[in-house]
């Protein structure tokens, strides 16, 4: 097992139901969540001894209003996260 399945399995147990979807592509974690439970998930990504992300790398806003120049039918806009855990070495998408 590579160590970002490590990482989305580890991810799993610990957020549950509180997100939306993990996805696993390119070597990369990333994990969606609703604003409801953004500060929850956030300090469980902190807190939580085997994930212990305890940096934001990177803050951005995105507008998917045109998309992939097709039309978008979810939220227009989303905030993203690239957190890193200077512990265990692993960096995650939020």
């Amino acid at each position: 097992m590579s160590r970002a399945e490590e990482l989305l399995k580890s991810i799993e147990e610990v957020l549950g139901d509180r997100a939306q979807s993990r996805t696993l592509a390119l070597g990369e974690v990333t994990v969606v969540v609703t604003a409801g439970n953004y500060l929850e998930v956030a300090r469980l990504l902190r807190d939580d001894a085997g994930l212990h992300f305890e940096q934001l790398i990177d803050l951005c806003g995105l507008d998917y209003s045109e998309w992939g120049n097709a039309e978008w039918s979810g939220r227009r806009f989303a905030a993203v996260l690239h957190l890193l855990s200077i512990k265990h070495n692993r960096r995650l998408r939020l």
